[in-house]
Parts: structure tokens; C-alpha cells; sequence
């Protein structure tokens, strides 16, 4: 299946500010932990602790069925808050890899179906208070099924959910995933995804 890959609404970032002095304390596999000295506004120097992140992207996969279009979601084992949890696919940049390139094999892997087209939502930094994560969010679509791979260290479901759910699972909490509330925001701004989504339709609609 050839891959249409669409440009136009990954924006540019501003420009970084200088880097105050850091130094690594933890090279971890897929991140790096470190403690930058800051400058507090007496003078006096402050440590905070950072995560160096390589970047990452999510999908927000939609599959056409002739009941309705659903999104595809994944469930897996979190291990930090020690649960199953609902979210959109996603994944880690490799070293030198395209976001593109990174979307496309993370929704084959994870979900076993591959795009023909792969929109750019739009990008953010998931925890910019300890992090410098950027996710590049995309839209799938045109989807053909293959064969999930998934990685040795991942357990996952996947969970298709038909557009008309999606609101009430968020109200009931059984979306409390932050990236992927994200991703469906960015989704229903582009008008990809119609804003009854996230907002009440109100009574009578």
C-alpha cells in the first residue's frame, strides 16, 4: 500500500532559548535523565530535574465501516500508574527517523493495519514543566489490515470505538490518557472529526 504523506499543518516551532548547563545523571534506553542548573531571580542557582526526550508521535487511526467510522485505540499495560489504559496508538522516534516514517510503523505495529494517508495534525510538548517531549500527532486513513507486531515489552489490545462513543467514554473516565485527549482536541480543530466529539450537543441534538 503506497503511503500519501500531507504537510501542511506541522508548524514551526519558536526559537529555543539559550541552554543553561546540565549534566547527565541517567542514559536510559529510550530517554535520558538530567539536572540543569537554572538561575533564580535572587542569583542563586536551582537544579531541576528533566527527562531529554528523542520526540514522539500519536495517531488518531480512523477506519471507514459501512455502520459509521470508528477510531482505532489501543489498551495496554502501564506500568507508573500501575493499570490498563485506553489511548490512541503511539510511539517513540528512533534516532534520525521522520516523524512520518515513525507514525507509519508505530500504527502498523501496534494496531496491524497500514495508511495510505498520513495527515499532520499539528504538534506540543506533552510535559514541558520536566520534559522537552515533542508529539507530532497525525490522522490515518485509508487503512488495510496486515498484521499487528508488537515490541517484546508491549501487551496490547487493540479496541475499535465507533466516533459516537468517544464523548461518553471521556465523561466516564475511561479515556484519561493525556496525549490521546490531545490528539482528538487537534482532531476537531482541523475538522477532522466532528466537534460533538468532545463538546455536549446539547438537549434535542
Amino acid at each position: 500500500m503506497g503511503l500519501r504523506i500531507r504537510h501542511g499543518t506541522i508548524l514551526t516551532m519558536g526559537e529555543q532559548q539559550s541552554t543553561p548547563p546540565e549534566r547527565l545523571i541517567h542514559r536510559g534506553r529510550k530517554f535520558d535523565f538530567a539536572v540543569m542548573t537554572t538561575t533564580g531571580r535572587s542569583g542563586r542557582p536551582i537544579e531541576r530535574e528533566i527527562v531529554r526526550h528523542p520526540g514522539a508521535v500519536i495517531l488518531v487511526p480512523i477506519l471507514r465501516e459501512d455502520t459509521g467510522d470508528a477510531l482505532l485505540f489501543v489498551r495496554q499495560l502501564r506500568h507508573a500508574p500501575g493499570e490498563r489504559v485506553l489511548e490512541l496508538p503511539a510511539g517513540t522516534l528512533e534516532p534520525h527517523e521522520n516523524p512520518f516514517g515513525c507514525a507509519a510503523r508505530e500504527l502498523e505495529e501496534e494496531t496491524g493495519y497500514q495508511a495510505a494517508t498520513v495527515t499532520a495534525l499539528g504538534r506540543f510538548y506533552t510535559s514541558p514543566g520536566m520534559s522537552n517531549e515533542l508529539m507530532h500527532a497525525f490522522v490515518a486513513t485509508d487503512l488495510g489490515y496486515t498484521e499487528p507486531s508488537p515490541e517484546d515489552d508491549e501487551d496490547i489490545e487493540v479496541v475499535r470505538v465507533s466516533i459516537g462513543e468517544i464523548r461518553g467514554m471521556i465523561d466516564r473516565g475511561e479515556i484519561m490518557d493525556g496525549k490521546s485527549l490531545t490528539a482528538l482536541a487537534l482532531a476537531v480543530i482541523r475538522g477532522v472529526l466532528p466537534p460533538d466529539v468532545l463538546t455536549d450537543p446539547g438537549p434535542g441534538t
